[in-house]
């Protein structure tokens, strides 16, 4: 099993984002992929998108700046199936690949 985690600290929102200049609040957020060739792929395509900053993005929540998930599907569970992003979902990398 690929497990992926990414810690996103404090920080100021930039140009582009919803409120520029306004701190925001990080996390720590955790996606898993299975540990096969198509897996494997599809992590690569991942670190590409989050070095791109295409992964997270920063909403407004309780009048909160937070990061949450951005467009890109991601896997958080192993269990619970889609409807819970999590396994068994067997379009999931397929759909994933599509968005990527």
């Amino acid at each position: 099993a690929l497990q992926q985690l990414f810690e996103i600290s404090y920080s100021c929102s930039k140009v582009g984002d919803p409120r520029p200049g306004l701190p925001y609040k990080g996390g720590k957020f955790c996606a898993f992929l299975p540990d096969n060739r198509e897996g494997q792929k599809t992590a690569t395509l991942l670190k590409k998108a989050f070095e791109r900053g295409l992964t997270f993005q920063i909403k407004s929540c309780n009048g909160e700046e937070r990061v949450t998930w951005g467009l890109i599907p991601h896997k958080t569970s192993w269990d619970g199936g889609k409807a819970r992003n999590g396994y068994p979902d067997a379009q999931y990398l397929r759909e994933v690949g599509t968005v990527l």
